[in-house]
């Protein structure tokens, strides 16, 4: 294990740790960032497992206006991890396979690949902050990932928030294969950020917003500008393992996950509809509570849109396990 200065442009309490990684001598990065006031007779710990084109540093650390969700949890009194799966970013090692051409080669970076990196991230976090389990906040194509390691290993798994998830759909439509890796550029994330807004509707994340976060998102691959247009190359398995949910194959079954769970979802998530939300929270039959929430005016983005500091509440009040009546005298 190695740890490393925190970054001065996210904030000068952000600790970063380098862990062995199950990939053959490869390591991951975690970042981890203590709570504002922590109650002492009980330790908060979540980590955030992200989805299939951008790591946690754009996500639940990126600050808008100067405000992140990892801001947000930590004021609430949360230790916050964060893991970036190979290939998403450069602070965990990239899979050498990257250096070959795509064609050819089987999907890089499934699901049950980087369910045994979360294994470890969990292991490793749960050791360093002394507590037998924590809490999952995972979104999109990492709810796949974190179903696959609770279903595997519930006892260390408190609660878990499953943002725009996604879920079994019957076959409409042929199989998709796509190659080893792929890229993604500024243009190809601001029409998935915003396809999905109904015409007639003020847009739900700011342009001004978009374009400083799309630099940072740039800047993740150092080989970005090399291409034209400029393009970040990400493992193409975490689209693969959504395109087969959506024939069918869900790389987990969700009736093995045996924690709480809240399903939280924008009301136009067109990846995670209203009957995906509804499949999903069926099939997690063994979980002792669940809950299906949707925000309004809202997408499969919603951590970046304007609607965001609804998530977080929610987010908070789920993982906040205050739901439950007291055991009567």
């Amino acid at each position: 294990m190695a740890s490393t200065p925190p970054h001065a442009d996210r904030s000068s309490r952000e600790r970063r740790i380098r862990i062995p990684s199950p990939e053959a001598g490869l390591s991951l990065s975690l970042s981890h960032m203590p709570p504002m006031r922590e109650d002492p007779a009980e330790k908060r710990v979540v980590l955030y497992v992200h989805g299939g084109t951008f790591p946690s540093a754009l996500s639940i650390a990126h600050r808008f206006d100067g405000r992140s969700w990892r801001d947000e949890l930590c004021a609430a009194g949360y230790h916050v991890w964060g893991l970036d799966f190979h290939g998403f970013g450069r602070l965990s090692d990239p899979y050498p396979a990257f250096e070959q051409p795509a064609d050819g080669m089987a999907p890089l970076g499934r699901a049950e690949q980087a369910s045994h990196q979360l294994d470890a991230a969990v292991r490793h976090i749960c050791a360093d902050q002394g507590v037998d389990r924590l809490s999952l906040v995972a979104h999109s194509w990492g709810t796949i990932v974190a179903g696959l390691f609770a279903g595997r290993s519930p006892e260390l798994v408190d609660r878990m928030v499953f943002f725009g998830p996604i879920a079994r759909r019957d076959p409409t439509a042929e199989r998709v294969r796509l190659p080893g890796w792929r890229l993604i550029s500024l243009q190809d994330q601001w029409n998935r950020f915003t396809e999905t807004v109904p015409a007639g509707e003020t847009p739900v994340l700011l342009k001004r917003h978009f374009d400083e976060w799309g630099e940072l998102y740039l800047d993740i691959d150092p080989d970005r500008r090399t291409r034209s247009p400029a393009a970040v190359k990400v493992p193409s398995g975490a689209f693969q393992d959504i395109y087969d949910a959506w024939v069918g194959e869900l790389a987990y079954d969700p009736a093995l996950v045996r924690a709480p769970v809240a399903i939280i979802r924008g009301e136009w998530d067109a990846m995670c509809g209203a009957e995906d939300a509804r499949w999903l929270f069926d099939a997690l039959s063994a979980a002792p509570i669940r809950r299906d929430i949707t925000i309004s005016r809202g997408t499969h983005l919603l951590h970046l849109e304007e609607s965001r500091y609804a998530l977080y509440r929610e987010t908070e009040a789920f993982l906040s396990a205050r739901d439950t009546a007291p055991e009567a005298a």
